[in-house]
């Protein structure tokens, strides 16, 4: 457990070598990828829990908490920097964090993102395709959920957004999941946006592929954190 301001925060660690950090989707889901099989070999993947979820302290929280609750976790552990591997809603969390802390972010490795938007087509298509999606059961907490949801939309309603993606110079490494019934194109778009960025697609997979295709998955993460340093 890591102390970080009035909460205990629950944060794994596997591996050794370069830093890694691991965050995980929903907004408010329980770390969901601590499991050493899929971590990226050649690292120390430390895996943090959020505040409010799980085995962590604290409840409801914004985004800015979030960031803080992992900047405060650096800190703690002593990692200088550290690559930002984030899944779903990570994905969306690590861009932030990158673009707020550039100096302790060395890349960002974001998979099957939503990317920062509410657009009406991207969820009819979502909808469209749920009943479709492989059911992967994971603990979440709403109340956590819904308040990192309504940070994240006041986030991407900010009139800077854009601009400071625009100059934020950190690797960003975008990886789609081929069948994932989430449209990629907000991950293309932030891969074209963003000086360092790159879009690439690992086909014939759901969205939860680290659950329906571990190997896959690890390979995938390992290779991208490796591309990243």
């Amino acid at each position: 457990m890591v102390q970080v301001g009035d909460a205990a925060l629950h944060v794994g660690v596997t591996g050794s070598g370069p830093d890694v950090v691991v965050l995980t989707g929903g907004p408010g889901c329980v770390q969901y990828l601590e499991r050493e099989e899929i971590s990226p070999l050649g690292h120390r993947a430390w895996y943090p829990e959020p505040r409010g979820v799980g085995r962590s302290g604290g409840g409801p929280h914004t985004m800015e908490e979030a960031i803080a609750d992992l900047e405060g976790i650096r800190a703690a552990v002593g990692v200088r920097t550290w690559i930002v591997v984030g899944h779903s809603w990570g994905c969306d969390l690590g861009v932030r964090y990158a673009v707020e802390h550039p100096a302790a972010v060395a890349a960002v490795v974001g998979i099957a993102g939503r990317g920062p938007q509410r657009d009406r087509t991207w969820s009819e298509a979502y909808e469209a395709g749920k009943a479709t999606e492989p059911v992967v059961d994971v603990e979440w907490v709403p109340e956590v959920h819904a308040a990192l949801g309504d940070s994240f939309t006041t986030w991407i309603h900010r009139p800077d957004l854009w601009r400071r993606l625009a100059v934020c110079e950190v690797p960003m490494l975008f990886i789609a999941a081929g069948d994932d019934i989430r449209p990629s194109w907000p991950l293309a778009q932030l891969a074209a946006l963003v000086p360092r960025g790159t879009l690439s697609t690992v086909p014939g997979v759901p969205h939860d592929f680290w659950s329906t295709h571990p190997e896959v998955w690890a390979r995938t993460v390992t290779d991208a954190c490796t591309a990243a340093r």
